[in-house]
């Protein structure tokens, strides 16, 4: 064979090493143009292209327009976001349009602090400037919230987006609650509700945060009795004697709004003398407990006494009504226990819904002498109200109550009492429960629909549904109205001079046609007097006139008709939404509201038997934590904004590379790994959404290291395919082992990505492609299929076969990672080769499709476990070698296997020719058991042998060893016998790739 000085001299000129136009890192310009394609650009494509009669809606619990969007706010539209891709590769047509809630309490906050140096008005005119304020603050904190959305890669129509403050949204609103009037669903009436004194408004159950060390001032007070059943007040032990009930409660400060005592009718109750305190009437079980509470001994004088005889035979007086004030009576009552308190509760129908339920049966009005902002009026002690008014029931107020009980020789004991308590979630700070003319949604009568509809509703996870089931239960009804200025007004008029209120389907349609006239905002700014609001069949009913109410909608009413944006008609099977997704706190939220309004909605149409929830699945996550477990807080100091995850701040610095020629200044300014929208979606996709999910400088490495591999990925494979064309793959059959057992991992990988996604477990995917793409890509087939790209000719079959492998990889690769990474893979797209474009279809647009059957085969598996048990065993001796600086590349060793005894010819050990390519070292010799130990071991420099053990059981010996040949030039391998071996002399196989080049030269 003729020498080739030319070529000897520069052999690397003649290897295919892989050449792609694909960067290490991305530039911010190129983020931003592959960005815009991947979202915009391809939900405007898709909603042209695809099917209509394919469509997958997400519906979008909108975020509160009232702040800087937080990592929270990431994980939810980056789920979402993943969702409708998941679906579009599914070839479905994705509907998703953003939408923001802009009306209650916080953004109304936020709008008097800005004004609060300017605000003087009253009434309307205090009501316009807060309404203009409030608007004017939503819109730019839904500009501002929008880009950051959309900076993290979210695809949705966000031209279309929806504000509760719309026009169009407030007047579907509207209609809803006039389905819900004419269906009798709606009402008014004076009951106890939760009341905020520090917002100064009505709350609904989702509004409430529970604080679990609240302490109260819990009192033992007693109350005399009036009457007694006539058997006991003929017993001589009690001829004389004043007898007062004894009762315990936490909250002192609604013993002015006492109505009646409660005994259960089951229980025993026993009259007992305190030296200190008289004859006192207690549970029979709760004596030992009053006893040890008053640190006295406590005699019984009557016991046995069933509470069913105390019950409407005995009536007593509340000191706190006035000298004046009727006896009140004593009433049975199930919520009475025998474990707690004394055996009989105080009850105050203002201030309690199981009294007010109580008392109402009997006829009992509910009364709360209490302000808006929580203080007490004159009415809480009509004889000297100066000694309650205007201190507030919390405090001062509180403590004035047992000053007086106590100065009345009424109050037995007080003590500290540590208890779960409501707050405003929005203050935090306590509220009180307090009796007012509220409007409610009656939910009793549409809650068996709600619970049917949720029996059919795919809940992940699967706790949710008896999470939510449980919030529906335990309701009755919804308070919707507020006492505020900033929201959808409760569209009621009331006749001035009875108070009455009307509400009905005409008077609500009439209103409506005023607003959509003169706008929502001239309900507050119209003269009052304006009679154009008013119905023209009322105008003439009330000599006084009518007055619109000031009330607004809770803004759970107004989120939770949401659902009526969805353009009509509804899918086949009658779901708005295929998916709602937020947080868990949503349950006693807008995942319940969106149920109520929409079953209102399905039963007021009278149209449909088995109304639908409207959401097929409901998806809950929980909430981001630092690395210490804690939530985010400013006060903490832990909160992280998705930009610093995005422009890899979080991170320590890069340290710049050391370049050849002249010295570059170093830069002042740190220069950060910026990985853009992508790392924050592999956090989100990465994590386990349905608990509370944890972030820091920790995990975002892991993020970080996980997204470098993908591009380095992409990187080694796009070089590879650099000289591909599609219509040159070879078919299944050509390819070789390694090959074939590279496409089952992938189809392993793939599928259980798909399976995962589809079933919205999207760390389970991020897990298999992490697991992949590290061990049986990256470890395994790329490790052993570079010979064969780099050194073999262009068009030779093994090469082929590889390029062919490594096609498949790209695509499915790509096809996997499209909905996590869109970025990334939009990029690849940019720097794939034109001839594998024209054959290929856009990755983010491309349908998922079937995978061959063929390359799942199960024996593959088998093969490579039997592969791996022998090279993990060569690897550990090659390691020995390098310790005693025998070894540098692994190509520098031989191999000798010595099979198990009962190895078969089909064992894939005996591929002789494939496995030094497999275990990476330049020759692999096999023998049996029985066989000689070939003399090149002996004969070798050193020598390392050990013992090696397949899945199956069986066992074999592995010998690692110095080379017996010189090494060649071009492929690095040790493959030239010692004899041949010349100068700058390659191999025969590179010899004749050389030879091929210079001839088609």
């Amino acid at each position: 064979m003729p020498e080739l000085p030319r070529l000897a001299r520069s052999w690397s000129s003649t290897l295919k090493l892989p050449k792609s136009t694909f960067p290490a890192r991305v530039s911010p310009a190129d983020q931003t143009k592959y960005l815009k394609r991947c979202t915009d650009e391809l939900y405007a494509w898709q909603r042209r292209e695809r099917p209509a009669d394919r469509p997958f809606v997400l519906h979008d619990g909108p975020p509160y327009a009232n702040g800087e969007i937080h990592v929270g706010h990431a994980l939810n539209k980056i789920l979402k976001d993943i969702i409708c891709r998941v679906q579009l590769g599914l070839g479905k047509r994705v509907r998703y349009v953003p939408g923001w809630d802009c009306h209650g309490l916080p953004i109304e906050l936020k709008a008097l602090e800005a004004r609060k140096d300017t605000i003087e008005e009253t009434g309307a005119a205090r009501a316009d400037v807060i309404r203009k304020s409030a608007r004017s603050l939503a819109r730019r904190t839904v500009k501002e919230q929008m880009k950051g959305f959309r900076s993290f890669g979210v695809m949705a129509d966000w031209e279309n987006h929806w504000k509760t403050m719309d026009k169009d949204f407030e007047k579907r609103q509207l209609g809803i609650f006039r389905e819900m009037v004419e269906k009798g669903l709606i009402y008014r009436r004076f009951k106890p509700v939760y009341w905020s004194p520090s917002t100064s408004t009505a709350l609904a159950e989702a509004e409430l945060e529970y604080k679990e060390d609240h302490v109260s001032t819990a009192a033992f007070v007693k109350f005399p009795l009036v009457t007694i059943p006539s058997y006991l007040e003929q017993n001589p032990l009690l001829k004389d004697r004043n007898i007062s009930a004894v009762i315990w409660t936490t909250t002192p400060w609604t013993l002015p709004a006492n109505a009646a005592i409660a005994v259960h009718p089951a229980l025993e109750y026993v009259i007992a003398e305190s030296a200190a305190h008289g004859h006192l009437l207690v549970a029979q079980s709760r004596l030992e407990y009053l006893a040890s509470t008053l640190k006295e001994e406590l005699s019984v004088i009557i016991s046995g006494i069933p509470g069913s005889d105390l019950a409407d035979a005995i009536t007593y007086r509340s000191l706190l009504k006035g000298s004046g004030s009727e006896p009140q009576p004593i009433i049975t009552a199930d919520f009475v226990t025998a474990d707690s308190g004394t055996g009989l509760v105080h009850c105050a129908p203002g201030h309690g819904m199981d009294d007010y339920l109580a008392c109402a049966e009997r006829g009992i009005p509910a009364f709360a002498p209490v302000d808006d902002r929580g203080n007490f009026t004159d009415l809480a002690m009509p004889d000297d109200p100066k000694r309650l008014s205007g201190k507030n029931v919390q405090g001062e107020g509180n403590e004035a109550v047992l000053e007086y009980i106590g100065s009345a020789g009424l109050l037995l004991a007080k003590h500290s009492y540590e208890h779960k308590y409501p707050c405003d979630w929005r203050t935090k700070l306590p509220i009180i429960i307090r009796a007012t003319e509220q409007w409610f949604a009656d939910v009793a009568d549409i809650r068996a629909s709600a619970l049917n509809a949720l029996e059919e509703v795919q809940f992940v996870p699967g706790s949710g549904r008896q999470r939510l089931t449980a919030f529906v239960k335990n309701r009755s009804e919804w308070c919707i109205s507020r006492q505020r200025a900033w929201g959808v007004p409760i569209p009621a008029l009331y006749d001035r001079s009875t108070g009455e209120a009307v509400c009905t389907k005409d008077s609500v349609s009439h209103i409506m046609s005023v607003i959509d006239e003169r706008g929502i905002d001239a309900w507050w700014t119209d003269d009052s007097n304006d009679q154009a609001w008013v119905l023209p069949a009322l105008r003439e009913t009330s000599e006084a006139g009518y007055s619109r109410g000031a009330d607004t909608m809770d803004v759970w009413f107004d989120s939770g008709t949401s659902w009526a944006e969805i353009e009509t008609p509804y899918g086949d099977d009658g779901y708005p939404a295929d998916v709602y997704l937020e947080g868990s706190d949503q349950h006693r939220g807008w995942f319940q509201s969106g149920l109520l309004t929409f079953i209102s909605h399905q039963l007021a149409s009278g149209q449909i038997a088995n109304p639908r929830a409207p959401f097929k699945t409901l998806i809950t996550h929980g909430f981001t934590l630092d690395e210490e477990g804690r939530k985010m807080s400013k006060s903490i100091g832990n909160i992280l904004h998705p930009q610093s995850i995005m422009d890899g701040s979080l991170l320590p610095p890069v340290k710049p590379k050391k370049g050849k020629g002249k010295k570059q200044p170093e830069s002042k300014e740190p220069v950060y790994d910026s990985l853009g929208p992508d790392a924050l979606r592999l956090w989100a996709a990465s994590s386990d959404y349905t608990r509370d999910v944890v972030i820091g400088t920790q995990v975002l490495q892991t993020v970080h290291t996980s997204l470098h591999k993908y591009r380095v990925t992409f990187k080694v494979i796009l070089g590879a395919l650099a000289d591909f064309k599609p219509e040159n793959q070879v078919s299944y059959d050509q390819l070789l082992l390694v090959d074939r057992i590279a496409l089952l991992h992938l189809s392993e990988m793939t599928l259980a990505a798909r399976s995962s996604c589809e079933k919205f477990e999207f760390y389970k995917a991020a897990n298999a492609v992490n697991r992949w793409a590290n061990l049986e890509f990256s470890s395994f087939y790329m490790e052993t299929i570079k010979d064969r790209l780099y050194t073999y000719a262009e068009d030779s079959p093994s090469r082929r076969a590889a390029q062919t492998t490594l096609f498949h990889i790209f695509n499915h690769l790509q096809e996997v990672l499209a909905p996590i990474t869109p970025l990334l893979v939009e990029e690849t797209w940019e720097h794939t080769p034109e001839a594998i474009k024209a054959k290929c279809e856009h990755p983010l647009r491309r349908v998922v499709g079937s995978l061959a059957p063929e390359w799942q085969q199960g024996s593959l598996g088998t093969d490579y476990q039997d592969i791996l048990a022998v090279h993990s065993v060569i690897k550990g001796l090659q390691e020995n070698a390098r310790g005693q600086k025998q070894l540098g590349s692994s190509l520098q060793s031989f191999v000798h296997v010595q099979l198990p005894q009962t190895t078969n010819s089909s064992s894939v050990l005996q591929l002789r020719e494939e496995l030094a390519d497999i275990f990476v070292v330049s020759s692999v010799t096999v023998g049996g058991s029985d066989e000689a130990i070939p003399d090149m071991i002996a004969n070798a420099e050193w020598q390392y042998s050990s013992e090696y053990q397949l899945p199956s059981g069986e066992k074999g010996i592995v010998y690692v060893f110095s080379p017996q040949a010189s090494k060649c030039p071009r492929c690095w391998r040790y493959v030239i016998p010692e004899e041949e071996a010349a100068e700058e002399a390659a191999c025969g196989r590179c010899e004749e790739v050389v030879q091929g080049l210079e001839g088609s030269t």
